[in-house]
């Protein structure tokens, strides 16, 4: 993890967060984990992302550097604490929002409630509204198991940012469509094993997946076709083309935009 940027701390409206900013020539990219993981989970994309542009990653409330919530993680409590954690930061709009797992959920949020604020957006594994509403009750019996276990283990907080999820997805349901913007969405193309995930299961979240791609006239679905759930562990490079590509357009569509008429 030697190629991590400098780590740095805000306090946001009470909530101290830690994040870590490296600056590059181009947008600036904002990498939102999945629930629990902590922003060095990042770190087989560096160095080499910096070079897409001006990449922030960072801790939500409970996890790593950051501390507790201090209020229940809603959705759209979380987008708003992004948004002033990136005004304290100094990064202006527009964002490309680079999302793994439940961070999908947020990234999605983010990019309906402020669409002049999101340049695109690349979705790794991402979980969708649907996984949330119909994934759990076809949950295997290891699954479920394994959940009681690391419930015991380590409560949830009833604060967190997953005790929310369904208020999230009500609160995507009720949000504006999502915007017509560059969308990759990311899917692991090693299938989990049946009593990890039974077929049935695989079946509706890759059918969630695909249509989660096809949100925007602008949606691809890209297959990395060695991985499981973390692309950007298994196949950094994979990760590292889809944004690279998304930031080249961008740049591009931003020249024209600057081109005198």
């Amino acid at each position: 993890m030697k190629h991590l940027p400098p780590r740095h701390e805000a306090v946001i409206k009470g909530q101290k967060l830690a994040y870590r900013l490296a600056h590059g020539d181009g947008p600036t990219l904002v990498l939102i984990n999945g629930a629990g993981g902590p922003m060095e989970g990042w770190f087989r994309l560096f160095p080499d992302i910096t070079q897409a542009g001006t990449v922030f990653a960072y801790d939500r409330p409970g996890v790593g550097g950051s501390s507790p919530p201090v209020s229940p993680q809603t959705g759209v409590q979380v987008v708003e604490t992004l948004r002033d954690l990136l005004k304290a930061a100094g990064l202006a709009p527009p964002y490309l929002l680079v999302a793994h797992s439940f961070g999908g959920l947020h990234a999605n949020l983010f990019a309906r409630q402020h669409p002049e604020e999101v340049a695109g957006l690349v979705l790794i594994e991402p979980t969708t509204p649907e996984d949330v509403t119909t994934l759990k009750p076809l949950q295997s019996g290891a699954q479920r198991w394994v959940n009681r276990l690391l419930n015991r283990l380590s409560p949830s907080n009833p604060d967190g940012e997953v005790a929310h999820e369904l208020e999230t997805v009500r609160q995507l349901a009720a949000a504006a469509p999502f915007p017509d913007v560059p969308l990759a969405v990311i899917v692991g193309g090693k299938a989990p094993k049946d009593w990890q995930a039974r077929p049935e299961a695989q079946t509706l979240r890759r059918q969630h997946l695909e249509a989660l791609s096809r949100l925007s006239p602008q949606g691809s679905l890209i297959l990395a076709a060695r991985s499981g759930h973390f692309p950007q562990i298994s196949e950094p490079a994979a990760v590292l083309e889809a944004i690279a590509t998304l930031a080249a357009r961008l740049a591009t569509n931003r020249s024209g935009e600057q081109r005198p008429a």
